[in-house]
């Protein structure tokens, strides 16, 4: 069963930066696409970042693109979001996700393993 569990999420000034990390268990994880998503109160959960299986291409929402680094490391099978230059609007539960088709894409449906999530307030 796969399992996905995030960390290092809390509260941090604007301007400053914080590193998420996603561990995952189960299946192989260097077969699978990895992303991250965050859903802020009220809101629909809307897509971050994405890594391919290798990690060599990375995607990025147009409203971190330049803040936010996606990274991972297969031999530790996990996944990492180095958030810098926070803002206020990027507070939100974010939460990382396993895409079991090669491929990235931006549409939560499109993923079927989801973490708990972890929670970022950025204060003004």
């Amino acid at each position: 069963q796969v399992q996905l569990v995030e960390s290092g999420g809390g509260l941090v000034q604007a301007g400053g930066s914080l590193r998420l990390s996603c561990a995952a268990s189960g299946r192989t994880f260097s077969n699978y696409v990895m992303g991250w998503f965050r859903q802020a109160p009220g809101k629909e959960r809307e897509f971050v970042a994405a890594i391919t299986r290798s990690g060599a291409t990375t995607y990025y929402a147009d409203s971190v693109k330049g803040r936010f680094t996606i990274s991972r490391d297969n031999s530790k099978n996990a996944v990492y979001l180095q958030m810098n230059s926070l803002k206020p609007e990027d507070t939100a539960v974010y939460y990382c996700a396993r895409r079991r088709v090669a491929g990235p894409t931006t549409t939560p449906d499109d993923y079927a393993d989801w973490g708990q999530g972890t929670q970022l307030t950025v204060s003004s």
